[in-house]
C-alpha cells in the first residue's frame, strides 16, 4: 500500500508548489461550480410557471391549466375567447422563441436576428410576399375567428408583459445575446398567426418539386428520357382513395436546355428555404386510415394518422386540450389533439363527437411560368406588358440594410430574380410561380369549424374553408360513420396538366377558376368498411377533373390495407402496431436480381430475408446501401444535381421498369467508355455497398445494423447547426437508431445523395378511439418544452423511437385524477 507523506514533511520549495497547486485547484473547483450554478440558472430562469394563480389580463373568468406527467396541458376555461387567451399564454409559456423564430421566418425577418447568414431565406420569403397575403385574409375571415386570433394574442402578449427580460423567455435569447444585444420581440399578432399557415402551405404545396425536376433532367437529357424518371402511377397494383380517376391534357415540354440558368436558380431560391415543416421533400407524405365499428371489437370505428415532416427540436406539434366547462353554442370547444405553436385552435385531433386526420392530397396547385423579359416589361400574346414592381428592405443585425426589387407577371412573382444580383436589370428568360396560397384564403376558418364540428354534415362544412394546402382529411364519428373528404383550392386549366413549366408568353396554358367543392372526392360509410389514405391517387381514371399526376405510388397505402384486410377486428393497439410496420415495399421485386447477380457472405443476408427493416437488422442495412449506390451509380452520371434521385417511391418505380429492360441507356455509365447494362450496375452497387459496410460496420456482416446507419438526431431549428459545438450540445439531442425507412409504413426517409441518416419521420402518431375517446392513444416526436434542458424537452423522443405511446386523455374526472400540476389563470 502507498502511503503519502504530510505536506510538513515535505522540503520548502515542494511543500511552496503543493500549495499553490491545491490553492489553485480549489479555485479551478469553485470558479467550475459557479459557472455550473450561473449556467443552471441561465438556463432554468425561463421555465414555465405550471402551479399556483399567475395574472392574465384580459380574461373574463377564472381558467384552470391540467398538466400531466408529459406536460401536456388540458385547459378549462367558461368562455371561448378565455380558452384561446389561455391557449396563446400556455403556448408561450413552453414554445415562444419557436413562435417568434417562426414570425420571423413568414415576414421575411430572418436576417433581423441572425444577419446575413439568412439573407437569401428572407429574399425568398419576401418575394413570395407571405406576410403580405396573410394581411389580406385577415379582413375575410368570420368574425369569430377574429376574434379568437385577437385573444390568443392577448394570451401571449400577457406571458411577453410578465417576462419583458429575453433572458427569462428563453434560453435561446441568452444565446442570441452573444451576437446580438438589445434585442426585444414584438408584441404578438394575429398575423403573426396566419402567416404561419403559409409556411404550412409552402412546405405541402404538392408537385411544384417534380415540375422543377422534370425541368431540370430535361436540360441534359432529351423530355422523353426526363419523362421515364415520373412514371404514371400504377393502378393496376396500388390502391386508390376512391373510385374515380385523373383527367386532363398533357402539356408541351419547354425547350429546356435555353432555360437552363433560370430553372437553376428557381432551384437554389428552394433550396434557400428552411426545412420548417419539410420544404416540400418529394417524399413527404403522412398516413391516416380510418375504419368502421363493422372491423373493431367495440362497433365504433377507429382513427390513425401519422404527418410525415421534417423532424425538429422542438416537434413541429404541441399537444393540448381546449375545454369549454360548459360547452354551448357561445362556448363550443372540447377538443384535444396537436396544435401549432403560434395558432389558436387544434389542427389534428377529436371532440366530443368526431375525430379527423390529415394527409397531403398533393394536387397541382403550383405552376411554373416561363417568361420572356425585357427591361420592366414582359411579352404576353404578342405584346409587352409591364412588371408588377415593389421595393422591399430587409435588415440585417450588424450591416446595412438590404433592398430588393420584386418583379412579378400576371402569373405571379419572378421566384428567378431571387438568387440574382441585377434584378431590375434582368432580362431574358425569368420563371413565375402561380400558387393558390398567394391568393388570400380562409383556412383559419375551416380549423375553428373542424374543432366544433359535431357530424358529417358539418365537417364537409368545415372543409369547405380549408383551402390551402388542400389535403386528404379522414373522419369517423361516435355514432359509427366514417368519411373521406379532399378539401383545397384546386386551379383549373384552359390547356396542360401542369406537369411541365408552362410557356407564359403564349397565353395558352392559364388558369380559369378552380374545382367546385362538391366535384372533389369525398367518400361515407364506403361498403368496404375502412378508407386508407397515404398520399397515393384520390382518385381512379374516371373523374373528370385533373388533380395532379404526381401522386405518391402507393406503396405505403398498399401495405396498409393489406394490413387492415388481414386483420377482420381491430383494436387501438393493431392500429398502432400497423403504424409501425416496416416492410420495404420494394424490395421484393429488387431482391431476386441481386442474389442472381451476387454471392458472398453479404449477399446471403438477402436470402431468406422477409424484407422488414427493424433498426438491429443486418439485412436490411446491407439491402439499403445496395439500393443507395444502385440509385448513384445509374443515375447521377447524366442528371443534374438538382434532379438526381432522394430515393422515394418514385424510384421504385423507375427501377422497376428499368430492371425489365436491361439495355436501358440509363444503365450505361457514360463516364466510363464501356457500354454497362442493367447485370453490371447490380453487380457494381453490391460491391460498392459491401465496401461501404466493411468500412463503417466492420467486416462481419451478420453484425452489421440498420440502425447504426439509419440514426436521427434532433437538432434544434436555429442554433442546432451552428457549427459551434458547446451549443449545439446545449440544443440538439440524439443520435436515436431507427427502424423504418424510405417509403415504408413507419416512414423515417432518408436522402441516398446525402447518407442514410433520417431526414423526415413520422412527426407524431395518434389513434382515436371512438367508442371512448379517452382510451385513444398519441406520442410526439419529442416532447412539450421548447426549453432546453427541461423535464418535458425530449420525454417523449425515447417512447417515440421505440414506437410507444401515452393516454390521450379528454374525460375531465380521468384528466383532473392524473394532473401533476394545476395552474389557474386568474383575471
Amino acid at each position: 500500500m502507498v502511503r503519502f507523506a504530510p505536506l510538513a514533511r515535505l522540503p520548502r520549495p515542494i511543500r511552496w508548489a503543493a500549495r499553490v497547486l491545491i490553492t489553485l485547484l480549489a479555485l479551478a473547483l469553485v470558479l467550475t461550480l459557479v459557472l455550473t450554478l450561473y449556467v443552471t440558472w441561465t438556463v432554468r430562469r425561463s421555465y414555465p410557471q405550471v402551479g399556483g394563480r399567475v395574472s392574465v389580463p384580459g380574461l373574463g373568468a377564472d381558467v384552470t391549466v391540467l398538466r400531466d406527467r408529459w406536460g401536456v396541458p388540458q385547459i378549462y376555461a367558461d368562455s371561448a375567447e378565455d380558452l384561446m387567451r389561455a391557449q396563446g399564454y400556455v403556448h408561450a409559456q413552453d414554445r415562444f422563441w419557436e413562435m417568434d423564430f417562426r414570425r420571423h421566418i413568414t415576414a421575411g425577418r430572418l436576417s433581423e436576428l441572425f444577419g446575413r447568414t439568412t439573407l437569401d431565406t428572407d429574399k425568398v420569403v419576401r418575394t413570395l410576399g407571405w406576410r403580405r397575403v396573410a394581411e389580406r385574409e385577415l379582413p375575410l375571415l368570420r368574425p369569430d375567428t377574429r376574434r379568437y386570433l385577437d385573444a390568443y394574442a392577448q394570451g401571449v402578449n400577457a406571458w411577453l408583459s410578465r417576462h419583458r427580460d429575453t433572458a427569462t423567455q428563453s434560453l435561446e435569447y441568452s444565446v442570441l445575446g452573444l451576437q446580438r444585444t438589445g434585442y426585444h420581440p414584438e408584441p404578438w399578432t394575429a398575423v403573426d398567426s396566419l402567416s404561419w399557415l403559409k409556411a404550412m402551405a409552402w412546405d405541402l404545396r404538392s408537385n411544384m418539386d417534380e415540375e422543377l425536376g422534370r425541368a431540370i433532367a430535361a436540360t441534359k437529357v432529351s423530355p422523353a428520357r426526363a419523362d421515364q424518371l415520373y412514371p404514371g402511377y400504377p393502378y393496376d397494383r396500388n390502391p386508390v382513395i376512391v373510385s374515380g380517376g385523373s383527367g386532363g391534357r398533357t402539356g408541351p415540354a419547354p425547350r429546356a436546355r435555353a432555360l437552363s440558368p433560370a430553372l437553376t436558380r428557381v432551384a437554389a431560391a428552394i433550396h434557400a428555404m428552411p426545412t420548417m415543416l419539410g420544404n416540400g421533400a418529394p417524399g413527404l407524405g403522412s398516413n391516416s386510415w380510418v375504419v368502421s365499428g363493422k372491423r373493431t371489437n367495440t362497433g365504433k370505428p377507429l382513427l390513425a394518422n401519422d404527418p410525415h415532416l421534417a423532424p425538429q427540436m422542438p416537434s413541429i406539434w404541441y399537444q393540448a386540450g381546449l375545454h369549454c366547462r360548459r360547452p354551448s353554442a357561445a362556448c363550443p370547444f372540447d377538443v384535444t389533439g396537436f396544435t401549432f405553436s403560434g395558432v389558436p385552435g387544434v389542427i389534428i385531433g377529436h371532440n366530443a363527437r368526431i375525430a379527423w386526420g390529415f394527409t397531403n392530397l398533393g394536387p397541382d396547385v403550383t405552376d411554373l411560368y416561363l417568361e420572356r423579359v425585357t427591361g420592366a416589361t414582359y411579352e404576353y400574346q404578342g405584346r409587352q406588358e409591364p412588371l408588377a414592381l415593389r421595393t422591399e428592405q430587409i435588415k440585417v443585425a450588424g450591416a446595412d440594410p438590404v433592398t430588393i426589387t420584386v418583379r412579378a407577371t400576371r402569373h405571379g412573382p419572378l421566384l428567378s430574380d431571387v438568387m440574382t444580383s441585377a434584378r431590375t436589370a434582368g432580362n431574358g428568360a425569368a420563371v413565375a410561380l402561380r400558387w393558390t396560397a398567394l391568393d388570400p384564403g380562409r383556412t383559419a376558418d375551416a380549423i375553428v369549424s373542424l374543432d366544433t364540428a359535431g357530424n358529417w354534415e358539418q365537417f364537409r362544412a368545415a372543409a369547405r374553408s380549408f383551402e390551402v394546402p388542400a389535403q386528404n382529411l379522414v373522419y369517423a364519428d361516435v355514432d359509427g360513420h366514417i368519411g373521406y373528404q379532399a378539401p383545397g383550392r384546386i386551379p383549373i386549366r384552359t390547356s396542360g396538366d401542369g406537369r411541365w413549366p408552362a410557356q407564359g408568353w403564349t397565353g395558352a396554358q392559364e388558369w380559369k377558376g378552380y374545382i367546385p367543392f362538391d366535384e372533389l372526392p369525398s367518400a361515407y360509410d364506403p361498403p368496404q368498411g375502412y378508407i386508407v389514405t397515404a398520399n397515393n391517387a384520390a382518385t381512379g381514371p374516371g373523374y373528370p377533373r385533373m388533380l395532379t399526376r404526381d401522386w405518391a405510388y402507393g406503396y405505403r397505402a398498399a401495405r396498409i390495407t393489406e394490413l387492415v384486410q388481414r386483420t377482420p377486428v381491430m383494436d387501438a393497439a393493431t392500429m398502432g402496431r400497423i403504424q409501425l410496420d416496416d416492410r420495404n415495399g420494394f424490395a421484393p421485386t429488387l431482391v431476386p436480381h441481386l442474389l442472381r447477380v451476387g454471392s458472398g457472405p453479404a449477399v446471403a443476408l438477402l436470402r431468406g430475408w422477409d424484407f422488414t427493416q427493424p433498426a438491429r437488422s443486418a439485412p436490411a442495412a446491407f439491402y439499403n446501401a445496395v439500393y443507395r449506390h444502385l440509385l448513384l451509380r445509374t443515375f447521377d452520371d447524366e442528371l443534374p444535381e438538382d434532379a438526381r434521385p432522394d430515393g422515394g417511391d418514385r424510384w421504385f418505380e423507375v427501377l422497376r421498369n428499368l430492371l425489365n429492360r436491361p439495355d436501358d441507356p440509363w444503365w450505361d455509365d457514360v463516364r466510363t467508355p464501356a457500354r454497362e447494362t442493367r447485370d453490371a450496375m447490380l453487380a457494381l452497387a453490391l460491391k460498392d455497398a459491401e465496401r461501404e459496410l466493411r468500412g463503417r460496420l466492420g467486416g462481419d456482416p451478420a453484425k452489421w445494423r440498420w440502425g447504426d446507419l439509419h440514426t436521427l438526431t434532433l437538432t434544434n431549428q436555429t442554433f442546432g447547426t451552428s457549427g459551434i459545438g458547446p451549443i449545439e450540445w446545449l440544443f440538439n439531442r440524439g443520435p436515436l437508431k431507427l427502424a423504418g425507412g424510405d417509403s415504408l409504413v413507419d416512414a423515417t426517409g432518408w436522402n441516398p445523395q446525402e447518407g442514410y441518416q433520417v431526414d423526415w419521420v413520422p412527426s407524431m402518431r395518434m389513434v382515436v378511439d371512438l367508442a371512448d375517446p379517452n382510451r385513444s392513444r398519441w406520442i410526439n416526436l419529442t416532447g412539450a418544452s421548447g426549453h432546453a434542458f427541461a423535464d418535458h424537452y425530449w420525454d417523449q423522443a425515447p417512447l417515440w423511437a421505440r414506437g410507444d405511446t401515452i393516454p390521450m386523455r379528454s374525460d375531465p374526472a380521468t384528466i383532473r385524477r392524473e394532473a401533476a400540476h394545476t395552474l389557474t389563470l386568474v383575471p
